[in-house]
């Protein structure tokens, strides 16, 4: 068996670990490079490490820490409580601003799912006070919540950019944002409304929500960083990860934030799961072990029905993967060379067509986001029927996002 077919042997064996075990597959990935790379393929130890993604890395480190911060002072939680407390009076209208919150909030740093785990406890509680069906509500924030995700200042926007930079697709970062917010939105929408939301409309919810914490200084000292972040990446065009370890070291000399905390609360698991899977990626492409993958993905796909193809693989693997740390860094690489490969073809209509697909499924309760909703759930009765809603709509949505590539796509 030659080098390419044992180093795309790997990846394939990281992705099934990483749907049926908990084990940190950065990790396999950094032992299978070096063993394949320095022990089978006779190379430097340097040049396997040469695969390592620095800058991902360091801004992957840099924006975590930052939004660590603001979760640890409690500057994320207030804006919450201050954006859902739009969500009084009509029913009906309640879903629909959780969704919004959950869009806004995920887009400007947090991500989807910091994002949903602050969200998911009052929704699903406003929800039960309200008698707005769970399985709604959980639509609305997980959907809201991954409509965000692509946003060039979220982790999964970060490392998304940075795997689409290095293959030549580069320059997109609004385009990839806008057509998942726009997915998205589409489908949460159409299953609120097809699903009982339009009943809704004709509820009052009078309750009274929880007294909202008012903003202490180290909040508006956060606010303002993160602000001032936001405007430096876009009129600036600063480095975003340098940038948000400047902003940390200043709320740490302002005494707004304590660092050494959000460092230790930083999802150093992700960050290592990414990290490893991108250098044992970058040892298939010296090995040639890429340029197998991409022609036996080319082998069962026309320029018709890549994009519908491209989109039900990469969501069904998302399913019972990491979309952003296993599933995207294996695939998004194959992009240029499936594109040339089958001719007719957009580059950036493939990467849009995995990267939509593989996020339509994450509110599936197998997945981060809908585990998240339905841990925010009162115990009961209701959390199995509501895993068992939850589960049909993350499959479901491998058809529909295949689908709906396909349409938009092809």
């Amino acid at each position: 068996m030659n080098l390419a077919a044992i180093s795309l042997g790997a990846l394939v064996l990281v992705i099934v670990v990483s749907c049926f075990s908990k084990l940190n597959v950065g990790v396999l990935s950094l032992v299978a490079a070096w063993i394949i790379g320095v022990y089978l393929g006779g190379m430097k130890l340097d040049t396997v490490l040469s695969g390592f993604p620095v800058s991902l890395f360091l801004t992957l480190a840099g924006m975590t820490l930052l939004f660590s911060q603001a979760q640890n002072n409690g500057t994320l939680d207030k804006i919450a409580h201050q954006a859902v407390r739009l969500c009084r009076g009509n029913s009906g209208m309640i879903p629909l601003l959780f969704f919004a919150a959950a869009a806004t909030l995920a887009s400007i740093g947090p991500g989807n799912i910091a994002t949903t785990a602050l969200l998911a406890p009052i929704a699903m509680s406003v929800a039960g006070r309200a008698g707005i069906p769970l399985f709604l509500m959980a639509l609305m924030v997980g959907n809201g919540a991954n409509a965000g995700s692509l946003s060039p200042f979220a982790p999964t926007g970060i490392i998304v950019s940075g795997l689409m930079n290095k293959n030549g697709l580069g320059g997109h970062e609004v385009q990839t944002y806008l057509y998942n917010l726009a997915a998205h939105a589409i489908v949460a929408f159409a299953g609120y409304f097809l699903f009982g939301g339009r009943r809704l409309f004709g509820q009052k919810y009078e309750g009274q929500a929880d007294v909202i914490p008012e903003f202490d200084r180290s909040n508006w000292q956060t606010a303002a960083v993160i602000l001032a972040l936001i405007l430096a990446v876009m009129l600036g065009k600063i480095p975003v990860g340098m940038g948000a370890f400047a902003g940390a070291i200043i709320l740490a000399l302002l005494k707004a934030a304590d660092t050494n905390d959000a460092i230790k609360k930083m999802p150093w698991n992700v960050i290592v799961m990414v990290s490893g899977v991108t250098v044992l990626t970058a040892l298939l492409e010296k090995t040639q072990g890429l340029e197998l993958f991409t022609h036996l993905l080319a082998q069962v796909s026309t320029p018709r029905t890549v994009t519908g193809f491209i989109a039900f693989l990469t969501g069904l693997t998302s399913v019972y993967s990491s979309t952003s740390s296993v599933i995207l860094p294996a695939f998004l690489p194959t992009v240029p060379g499936l594109a040339a490969r089958l001719g007719g073809v957009d580059a950036m209509s493939i990467a849009s067509s995995m990267n939509i697909g593989a996020h339509l499924v994450d509110v599936s309760p197998l997945s981060t986001i809908g585990a998240l909703c339905i841990a925010a759930v009162p115990a009961g009765d209701q959390v199995r029927p509501l895993f068992n809603r939850l589960m049909a709509w993350g499959l479901s949505m491998t058809v529909v996002g295949a689908l709906g590539c396909w349409l938009a796509f092809a």
